[in-house]
């Protein structure tokens, strides 16, 4: 079992920036990787971005590249998300979501196994 427990969400104005923040509570030593999804209002959760925990390769949506920025302190069990440049259509639910299978080569899509219960973001124009 994997807890997860994102933070850091709110409002903002268009162009402002956001930090959130996703708590693991378990030791991440040998995680896969980890990875954050949104759901706008009245649409479908999509992907975000992802990190693998070992070696910290990331991925991003189009919609978002150059804009956000995942990490994660391993120290921490914390994973981050970036946000600047935010615009109204970034406005959703993020959730964290993690893959937390060990050994698996880098390359490996990840499953996303377990979500957390999700933080708001609001941006208005």
């Amino acid at each position: 079992q994997v807890y997860l427990a994102e933070s850091g969400g709110g409002s903002v104005q268009a162009g402002g920036s956001l930090r959130l923040s996703c708590a693991v509570g378990r030791r991440t030593l040998g995680l896969y990787a980890m990875g954050w999804f949104r759901q706008p209002p009245g649409k479908e959760r999509e992907f975000v971005a992802s990190i693998t925990w070992s070696r910290g390769n990331t991925d991003y949506a189009d919609s978002v590249k150059g804009r956000f920025t995942i990490s994660r302190d391993a120290a921490k069990n914390t994973m981050y998300l970036q946000m600047s440049g935010l615009k109204p259509e970034d406005t959703a639910v993020y959730y964290c979501a993690s893959d937390p299978r060990t050994g698996l080569e880098e390359g490996t899509i990840p499953v996303y196994d377990y979500w957390g219960r999700g933080t708001q973001v609001t941006v208005s124009s």
